[in-house]
């Protein structure tokens, strides 16, 4: 009885209800950030301040009135800037059923703030909708926080929201973008456990936009390249770990995303952009050394 107690802390901790509330801040939702502080990127979200709070809007996501993660929307491109979530662990829930839900206060900021399915009688301006989706032809709605990482099943059916995906090339995201995110979720699962004995890693995985106006259905941007970028305190490598991969969004491409360090990630990305600004995690070492360690079923890449 006495192991079942962390686990029933970790159930109620993910269940705590919120006050549904006007989202008008990244801040708003730190509590997705490692030490409450967002991802700088450039042009678009600097020293915790969005610079066109017209374009560019937060969400905090939120089903059943309880949050989950974290978004920033480009309401021009119709597609997430990034998506970032702390991960607790995992319960070995199936993958649900779920559909595809909307974010209402795009459209209307004193609309409710839980994600719902579209109102096929209503317009929406501000994001994608479910027939933008249809006759993709080679396109799949590629998460960027996948279900996976949901440590129940609310926070898991909460990811399938269309500001949560992109348009990803089928062979890239069933192929070397979903080996990549069970390798990292293996890593987050054995490693970051911290000083309490609890299982906490940082997330952020996020979307490079085109710039040739290569269009989904003539509205959804269909981004170049995907990134994603994790950090955490390991108790039993008595450090900071941390690791990055990014990958083209094309068909044939890499058939494995190499592990990369964020400072590698840093430069890929520009413009001054930086996954976990002002922490301690490591800029120049990632955590290739540990996949020896780990099962086969992970799909870590071997080592170069």
């Amino acid at each position: 009885m006495p192991f079942l107690l962390p686990l029933l802390a970790l159930l109620l901790l993910s269940a705590a209800p919120t006050v549904t509330k006007v989202v008008t801040s990244i801040s708003d939702c730190d509590e997705y950030f490692l030490h409450q502080t967002p991802p700088q990127i450039g042009g678009i979200l600097e020293g915790g301040n969005i610079l066109d709070q017209n374009r560019y809007q937060p969400i905090c996501q939120t089903l059943n009135n309880l949050r989950t993660f974290v978004t920033l929307y480009d309401t021009t491109n119709k597609i997430p800037v990034f998506s970032a979530y702390k991960y607790i662990g995992r319960l070995n829930i199936p993958r649900p059923q779920s559909s595809w839900k909307i974010e209402p206060q795009l459209e209307n900021i004193n609309w409710n703030a839980n994600m719902k399915m579209e109102d096929r009688r209503k317009s929406y301006i501000h994001q994608a909708v479910r027939t933008d989706y249809i006759n993709t032809r080679g396109f799949d709605k590629g998460h960027l926080l996948p279900s996976s990482y949901g440590l129940n099943e609310n926070n898991k059916r909460s990811t399938f929201t269309l500001t949560n995906i992109v348009p990803q090339v089928d062979s890239f995201n069933q192929g070397s973008w979903s080996k990549m995110e069970t390798c990292v979720q293996c890593v987050l699962d054995k490693y970051c456990i911290n000083n309490n004995d609890q299982t906490e890693g940082f997330v952020v995985i996020g979307a490079r936009p085109n710039n040739n106006n290569n269009l989904l259905n003539n509205k959804v941007n269909i981004p170049s390249m995907l990134w994603s970028a994790f950090c955490c305190y390991s108790r039993s490598q008595g450090t900071w770990l941390a690791g990055a991969h990014w990958g083209d969004n094309i068909e044939d491409g890499d058939p494995v995303l190499q592990t990369k360090t964020l400072d590698e990630l840093h430069r890929e990305l520009g413009a001054q952009s930086i996954a976990f600004p002002g922490t301690n995690c490591p800029l120049h070492t990632n955590v290739t050394q540990l996949y020896p360690h780990l099962n086969r079923t992970c799909n870590c890449p071997p080592s170069i």
